[in-house]
């Protein structure tokens, strides 16, 4: 997303929402509060709003009943199948990813995801925020709910529990993607051009929100 891990999500379409519903134990803290994490997203929002990594579409349902207009991209076809079904027939889903997606004709003033922006690199991550802040308008917002962590300390011992849980499935998860550090990602936020806050949701999640300054 880039598309590096499409295949785990096409494997996962069909159990998407059970997962994050925490139907699944080993993901059970990874998405607790998870309703409660996408009406954050969508309160924070202003009216015209960008979306990676719609998944299922859950995200993008709660901001179109909102009433707000959403540009939405996934680059799986079985996600997209999924949300479909959720959606408006107005509400055009377009296949993307976070760093190859096409650009809405309108003036963007806030661009939003839930549990992607870890599938990008560190450096990936750095290259899109970039790209992000020229879809934004001055005192527009990122907000992004995902996986990262205080100290990788902290991250190998969530970690050093999974497995000590038997929750090898979510170990190697944590191990194999690209889940950040929050002073990694203060970094490439102000090196991007964006004044940052974070919250912790759960013991896994946090909500950064970045907001375009120059």
């Amino acid at each position: 997303m880039g598309r590096e891990f499409l295949d785990i999500f096409t494997d996962w379409s069909s159990d998407y929402d059970e997962f994050v519903e925490g139907k699944d134990p080993e993901y059970e803290a990874v998405f607790e509060g998870y309703q409660d994490i996408l009406k954050d997203i969508v309160q924070r929002s202003g009216t015209r709003v960008l979306e990676f990594g719609i998944g299922t579409g859950n995200l993008t349902q709660q901001l179109v009943t909102a009433g707000k207009w959403v540009f939405p991209i996934e680059p799986s076809k079985e996600m997209r199948q999924l949300a479909r079904k959720k959606l408006p027939k107005e509400v055009i889903i377009y296949d993307g990813d976070l760093q190859q997606y096409p650009k809405p004709l309108r003036q963007l003033d806030t661009i939003v995801s839930s549990y992607v922006f870890h599938h990008l690199t560190n450096e990936e991550k750095g290259k899109a925020l970039i790209d992000y802040a020229h879809q934004l308008e001055i005192g527009g917002k990122i907000i992004f709910a995902d996986t990262m962590f205080e100290s990788q300390k902290i991250m190998d011992q969530l970690i050093q529990q999974a497995k000590q849980n038997e929750f090898y499935t979510l170990a190697d998860d944590l191990e194999r993607e690209y889940y950040p550090l929050i002073s990694t990602l203060r970094e490439l936020f102000n090196q991007a051009g964006f004044e940052i806050e974070f919250e912790q949701k759960n013991e896994y999640v946090w909500i950064v929100e970045g907001t375009k300054q120059v």
